[in-house]
């Protein structure tokens, strides 16, 4: 099933989810590693960016799907009221937040002169990234967005060993593929 149903999340979904759910702890730790070392800044920049890009690319195309082709499937009936919004409010950060380190990332390269430093055509050491006001919002972005990301997962163990109520099969792309077929 390529599209949701009423009760699981489609194949493109989960993949999209998937995609990203792996890229943005990839590029917040590649994000933090640079800022920390002393020696090989670039190198950590340099997948940070990839990552970082990709997560965010992914993610205009994950609201693109939402808002063209699919639809997600409905809340859990047990879910209360005010579980419901913290989730609703969670995800759309994890929608917001991502978008915004991608705009602040591109901001302080442009800003900052680190791509031509970093991916060819300029010369010299990596600019002092904190001197450039988009370094402040990337920062605070980055690190709200570990926040929205710690919630969600720790809502999603909540439903897997606590509640047991199997929220989290919506999500699976193993009973995706497997409930689909062998159709493309």
């Amino acid at each position: 099933m390529r599209t949701s149903t009423s009760h699981r999340y489609g194949r493109v979904a989960v993949g999209l989810h998937w995609l990203i759910a792996i890229l943005i702890p990839l590029a917040l730790a590649s994000g933090y590693a640079a800022d920390a070392v002393k020696t090989g800044q670039a190198a950590y920049l340099t997948f940070h960016v990839g990552a970082g890009s990709l997560a965010g690319i992914l993610t205009i195309l994950r609201v693109v799907w939402w808002w063209g082709f699919d639809t997600r499937p409905g809340a859990d009936p047990a879910t209360t009221p005010w579980a419901r919004r913290a989730a609703g409010f969670v995800h759309g950060l994890l929608i917001v937040l991502p978008l915004l380190a991608l705009a602040s990332g591109i901001g302080l390269f442009a800003i900052s002169g680190a791509g031509a430093v970093l991916f060819g055509g300029g010369t010299g050491a990596l600019p002092v990234f904190e001197n450039y006001p988009p370094r402040h919002a990337h920062g605070l972005v980055t690190r709200l967005l570990l926040i929205c990301a710690g919630l969600h997962v720790a809502a999603a163990l909540y439903h897997t060993f606590v509640l047991r109520d199997g929220l989290l099969d919506r999500m699976r792309l193993q009973d995706t593929m497997r409930s689909s077929g062998n159709r493309s």
